[in-house]
């Protein structure tokens, strides 16, 4: 039994400095990287792109809405039109660094709110998966595991992995907690860690409210932004290691 475990990184920006990729790198097997919309900036992305392929680790892009002052996690009422160029754009610039550094882009995560819209709003999953594809159709598409931009992808013939969050609580309905919420974020890394293992091997959990709702996860999710992200993730690493599950990055034949 294996399971990838990814975090979104290369979200500093200019003179600001947000997360300890360099620290965290070593300890995950694959990462999605901000592409300058709502956080990273060119620097960056070939920075955190050089890191990531000296550590040997899957390299994805992970695109946001152009909300650099809200972190992405703002709503925005865009087209779909505007959806599909917009993740275009973005996922062609981290390509492109990929391409300057010899190694080559893996997968695509949309980020924040665009990553929750795309999971219940079937025009905009379209719109994501469909510059996913029409990029690169060998790359993977994550999003949250049975959500609408699952179906897209796969509609559409990409490989995608269903991502589970380690930190975010989950309502009945198999979306994430709000952020607005004052129990969207996990905080007690024991009952994390605990409820992460179950996941894996029953395709189950609790929602908040206390429903069972099912999770089919090919990708584990730790925020980096967090400010106890490196032992969080060496927390995770040694709850998997107990449990006899092996850390992998997704492969596009899975």
């Amino acid at each position: 039994m294996h399971i990838d475990l990814n975090c979104d990184l290369g979200e500093s920006f200019g003179r600001y400095t947000l997360g300890g990729d360099a620290d965290i790198i070593p300890l995950i097997s694959s990462c999605n990287i901000a592409c300058g919309m709502h956080a990273g900036d060119p620097i960056v992305m070939r920075k955190t792109v050089e890191w990531a392929k000296q550590a040997g680790i899957a390299i994805g892009a992970h695109p946001g809405y152009p909300d650099l002052q809200g972190f992405g996690r703002r709503s925005m009422d865009l087209s779909p039109d505007e959806v599909y160029s917009f993740v275009l754009y973005q996922i062609a610039a981290l390509n492109g660094f990929c391409q300057a550094a010899h190694t080559h882009l893996s997968h695509v995560k949309p980020h924040g709110q665009l990553y929750n819209r795309c999971a219940v709003d079937t025009a905009c999953a379209q719109a994501c998966a469909q510059a996913v594809y029409d990029l690169d159709p060998q790359l993977i598409l994550v999003g949250l595991a049975g959500s609408k931009l699952i179906d897209a992808g796969q509609q559409r013939g990409l490989t995608c992995a269903g991502e589970f969050f380690a930190d975010r609580n989950y309502t009945s309905a198999g979306t994430l907690v709000p952020r607005r919420d004052d129990q969207a974020v996990i905080t007690d890394e024991t009952y994390a860690t605990n409820r992460l293992c179950e996941a894996i091997r029953t395709h189950a959990i609790k929602a908040l409210t206390g429903e069972t709702i099912q999770i089919q996860a090919d990708t584990i999710c730790v925020h980096g932004d967090n400010e106890h992200a490196r032992a969080f993730v060496r927390r995770i690493r040694q709850a998997l290691s107990d449990a006899d599950i092996d850390i992998a990055p997704v492969s596009a034949s899975k």
